[in-house]
């Protein structure tokens, strides 16, 4: 395993338990599963999505996931619609969400190997999908994968009249591949404004085995597109590797027969009467022997999602710190992989190999063999992820860093505060 010291500057880069009648067991999906979304639009790719998302953490005023049957209703009313209301067609279900979809836009640098031997830096294009899902007093809020978005070093949307804004990445919930991206109001135009709406938000658990669905999302990056079929199956588990390695068990799942298809990712589920109660994630590609596989996408449940959605949406707005205010904590590691965690019950984060005598991490008490799992609220799954989010924290300031250490056998949760010393400083050391 790798170790380097953290410099914030080295990189680019419960679920509810659902008592529900259906004929499913949770079981985990044997198959080679896809990430839905689609990459290589500039300069090669891949089918599988995913690197760590350069967390732009934003958002100063409290939001919350709402519905409104408006333009631009205010981010404090939420709720879902009466599941009594009058069912629609597939075609009213998707006039009335549209101007909830927005296109997702990034770019990524990728490294690979020249004919050389050396390596060369390609920046790679990525498309998925988003849904509007609330507002505070200066930003538009959007739901989408992590996938979608991690190690992105640039991200735009595009809204339903192809007006296209720039954005960030406000915040990322790895563990449930989950992200909100912002969009500042003052950068949408009017016309924009008046044709978009935030999106209603259904009752997934109210959902039955059979109920039709309807999917929208940026199909293979050429715009939003619609396809609708059926419930298939509930709490499907998959397990999903991001492009850092990063390895996580998406659990709970929708399973539709709705086409899923690159660029989906991030997009819109949608019951019969328009509510939002799924985001589209992957698709199953083929089965365990080679067999070719039809008509099986998943989608993660909005009631498994709408309480990490809040919490990021309502996450302290933050930009990348200037290089001369650069911080660093003051610690070599190395991420915990999943086969560690899952064969040990070692809790996933970052484990310390070695602490900086006299660093700030040393003068906080941390400890050889803690396990880094949070950083100012935001969880810390991988040592790339634990560098990007330091990129946004100046030298001097004081944050909560989380770690899990081991006491006789057990890990217990600890708070530490840290206040990150000065990169500049510790490069002259």
């Amino acid at each position: 395993m790798s170790e380097e010291y953290y410099n914030s500057n080295d990189i680019e880069r419960q679920e509810k338990e659902k008592g529900r009648k259906s004929m499913t067991t949770g079981r985990r999906w044997a198959s080679v599963v896809s990430m839905a979304l689609v990459f290589g639009l500039v300069a090669g790719g891949t089918m599988f999505g995913v690197n760590t998302a350069a967390e732009h953490l934003t958002g100063r005023d409290k939001a919350q996931i709402g519905q409104t049957q408006t333009t631009s209703a205010s981010a404090d009313v939420s709720g879902s619609s009466d599941s009594s209301a009058a069912q629609g067609t597939v075609a009213e279900v998707a006039q009335n969400a549209m101007p909830s979809l927005v296109t997702i836009s990034t770019m990524t640098v990728e490294e690979m190997r020249n004919f050389f031997g050396g390596t060369q830096q390609y920046e790679v294009e990525g498309a998925g999908t988003g849904v509007i899902v609330g507002e505070n007093d200066t930003e538009l809020l959007i739901a989408t994968n992590y996938h979608v978005v991690e190690g992105a070093t640039s991200l735009s949307v595009g809204f339903i009249d192809e007006e296209s804004v720039e954005a960030s990445v406000k915040g990322t919930d790895v563990d449930n591949d989950l992200a909100v991206v912002s969009v500042k109001l003052a950068d949408i135009p009017d016309d924009t404004m008046n044709q978009i709406k935030i999106a209603t938000i259904g009752d997934s658990d109210n959902m039955q085995l059979g109920d039709q669905v309807v999917a929208i999302g940026n199909a293979l990056g050429y715009g939003q597109s619609v396809t609708s079929g059926y419930i298939s199956a509930f709490d499907r588990d998959l397990t999903l590797t991001y492009e850092d390695g990063t390895t996580i068990n998406s659990t709970g799942l929708i399973q539709t027969d709705a086409a899923i298809n690159s660029g989906n990712s991030g997009g819109a589920l949608l019951n019969m009467q328009g509510e939002l109660i799924g985001i589209n994630e992957a698709k199953s590609s083929s089965g365990s022997n080679g067999a070719s596989v039809d008509n099986i996408g998943f989608a993660i449940p909005i009631d498994k999602a709408q309480s990490s959605l809040q919490d990021m949406m309502n996450q302290e707005t933050r930009e990348k710190v200037d290089e001369a205010d650069a911080s660093y904590l003051g610690i070599q590691g190395s991420d915990v992989s999943a086969e560690v965690s899952e064969l040990y019950g070692v809790p996933s984060g970052v484990v310390v190999a070695e602490v900086v005598e006299n660093g700030p991490a040393a003068d906080a008490g941390m400890q050889r063999g803690d396990i880094i799992t949070e950083l100012d609220g935001r969880t810390i799954s991988s040592m790339s992820q634990l560098q990007q989010t330091l990129q946004y924290y100046a030298a001097g300031e004081t944050v909560d860093v989380v770690v899990q250490r081991s006491d006789n056998g057990a890990y217990q949760e600890q708070t530490l505060s840290v206040t990150l010393g000065s990169a500049a400083d510790m490069q002259n050391q």
